[in-house]
């Protein structure tokens, strides 16, 4: 449900209960309005609306993160998960490595990701609430904030910031490098708090381990997190396989490569970031696929939920299984995470198998993606005051 506080405001019929409300909530972000309305005469309605939706952004995507450290004692042994479809797509390839708008996919049946999904709302709660903002919105609370891509790699920093649907204006966007830059700084965020979800999940797994005796409390985790991964015989090694993170370069060239840098109808009307199929749940029917054809699009509320299915589903499906084995692997040898070579064993990802390969490691290489893989999500103290 979207909700504008300032739906049509004018100078006449200004609302000042809304506006006090608005203050409100937003000085319990620490987010000042320092600027009366209507207190210049030259102060026109558009550029107040453009400051409430600013404003009314960083209220909406400051979220809590921390940043832990991985353990790495990981057994090799894993268990196949229930076969089912795989997940592909097609995209004309040059131009998602170019960052050029892309048209309306044409995409090959693809994994039906109905129990993914199940767990994804039932052990998380996503927000419903969303604000589209303008591009050129999001760009000023970028700057606002001092969130560039290159600070962030000199910094190894990410502002706090969470997005819950990409701008409209995408495709519009004629330069390339800022249509990318764009998607990077909103994707980024996103795929640092999963990450992080997961690296809070897995220090308590190996916490819990560690004991010679756990808790009733610590019990009904760990089954619940069997569940969560489709681990049925609740093998433990199974578990800390399965439990682990998705490198950030890998994400964001996944989405990349499946948007069109964030151009796709799917990504706009659906958040769909990474292709992903279903055959029984809510979804968006592709252009052009066989009036016969009862496959669709995942559709998700928020971006947000397209990065934890995605994640769900290479943890937990049985086409990666030599993916979760090779960075259990490298867990084991306390080597990082080399999306590079993770990317090899993704061929299951997309009919087009090597090609598809080949088109990740690209997108990685030419757009330096692997020097997000090591920054930090800052934590909800930092917070965005006098932004108004």
């Amino acid at each position: 449900m979207k909700k504008d506080l300032f739906s049509g405001l004018s100078k006449k019929n200004f609302d000042l209960k809304k506006f006090k409300e608005l203050k409100r909530i937003l000085s319990k972000q620490g987010i000042v309005i320092k600027r009366k309305p209507f207190s210049n005469i030259n102060f026109r309605f558009d550029e107040f609306k453009s400051l409430y939706l600013t404003g009314l952004a960083a209220f909406l995507i400051v979220t809590f993160s921390f940043i832990i450290p991985l353990s790495v004692d990981i057994d090799n042994q894993i268990v196949s998960n229930k076969d089912s479809k795989i997940n592909n797509s097609k995209i004309d390839f040059q131009k998602v490595l170019s960052g050029e708008s892309i048209d309306d996919e044409k995409v090959d049946e693809g994994l039906d990701l109905s129990n993914i999904l199940e767990d994804v709302f039932k052990f998380d709660e996503l927000p419903e609430d969303t604000v589209r903002l303008s591009a050129s919105t999001i760009e000023q609370l970028f700057k606002d904030t001092n969130y560039s891509l290159s600070e962030v790699r000199r910094t190894k920093k990410v502002k706090p910031i969470r997005l819950s649907l990409l701008p409209n204006e995408m495709k519009s966007i004629e330069s390339s490098a800022k249509r990318k830059s764009l998607f990077i700084k909103i994707i980024l965020p996103l795929v640092l708090e999963e990450n992080n979800r997961i690296i809070i999940d897995r220090k308590k797994l190996f916490s819990i381990l560690n004991k010679n005796k756990n808790t009733k409390d610590e019990i009904k985790w760990l089954n619940q997190k069997f569940k969560q991964y489709g681990v049925l015989n609740k093998d433990l090694a199974t578990l800390k396989v399965r439990m682990d993170i998705i490198p950030v370069s890998l994400a964001i060239a996944q989405a990349a490569k499946e948007t069109g840098w964030g151009t796709s109808r799917f990504a706009i009307e659906g958040n769909a970031l990474f292709g992903q199929w279903t055959w029984s749940g809510e979804g968006i029917k592709p252009a052009g696929a066989d009036t016969n054809a009862t496959y669709k699009v995942m559709k998700f509320n928020v971006l947000k939920a397209s990065v934890r299915a995605y994640q769900r589903n290479l943890n937990t499906h049985s086409s990666y299984k030599k993916f979760r084995f090779v960075r259990a692997q490298l867990r084991d040898d306390n080597k990082k995470l080399d999306s590079l070579k993770l990317a090899e064993y993704l061929d299951n990802y997309a009919q087009t198998g090597a090609e598809y390969i080949k088109v990740l490691k690209q997108i990685i290489q030419q757009n330096q993606l692997k020097d997000f893989d090591e920054v930090k999500l800052l934590p909800l103290s930092v917070k965005f005051k006098n932004i108004i």
